[in-house]
């Protein structure tokens, strides 16, 4: 199932980078197109298929100007393929334990895809700066990405089954919302993003301190049942 899984997400990402073919010139202020980058590498990282599918559903029906190297997101093919796989992504992600397969699966999706829009986004851009630009974006997403898995993993051994749902769900809403927000107020959405990324970094350090604080309680256990046994 998991090799599967692989499989389909190569299948995606080859349907993603031949329909994005690299384009000179932009079509957005270069400021504007920094916080774009900002705001929809942290999206792709909570969702890339709402993210690129959003992107380019925007795009194609002229509700926003995407920079020239982001054009080829309008195409039906790629919009299709982001459909098919969210509505995927919307059912899978909601299981859990197998959320977090299907997200670890999705390190090989999530930070690639965002750091590929960050590179055709800035296309007009010298080489070493467009590098910087690609850099960031996979770093934002590897933020985002890791920020939701470690709420996963934190969520995951909860006996009712809505919290998991529920989270899904606000990740969904905050992918989606976040990229049009970006297409209208791309500065307010990268602030948003910066707000993100401290609580990102809150929730690691919550999750991790948890992890030691769950282990060094099992060692304690463990070494007080085995004096017992051996009494």
């Amino acid at each position: 199932m998991i090799l599967n899984g692989f499989a389909v997400h190569k299948a995606c990402w080859m349907a993603m980078a031949m329909f994005l073919p690299v384009l000179s010139g932009i079509s957005m202020p270069m400021p504007e197109v920094v916080a774009l980058i900002v705001a929809i590498s942290f999206a792709a990282g909570l969702n890339t298929y709402a993210t690129v599918g959003t992107l380019g559903l925007l795009g194609h029906y002229q509700v926003l100007a995407l920079p020239e190297g982001l054009h080829a997101l309008t195409s039906w093919w790629v919009i299709g393929v982001a459909a098919v796989m969210f509505v995927v992504e919307f059912f899978a992600d909601k299981i859990p334990a197998f959320d977090l397969i299907w997200n670890a699966m999705h390190t090989f999706v999530r930070i690639p895809v965002a750091a590929l829009m960050a590179y055709k986004a800035t296309a007009a851009l010298t080489p070493a700066e467009q590098l910087i630009a690609t850099i960031a974006g996979g770093l934002i997403a590897l933020a985002a990405h890791g920020g939701k898995t470690a709420a996963r993993a934190a969520v995951t051994p909860s006996p009712e089954p809505f919290s998991n749902g529920a989270l899904s769900l606000t990740e969904d809403a905050m992918a989606i919302g976040l990229t049009w927000l970006a297409t209208r107020h791309p500065y307010v959405a990268a602030g948003i993003v910066l707000v993100g990324l401290v609580f990102v970094v809150l929730i690691l350090r919550f999750v991790l301190r948890s992890l030691k604080a769950l282990f060094r309680g099992a060692e304690e256990r463990i070494e007080h049942v085995t004096p017992a046994r051996a009494a």
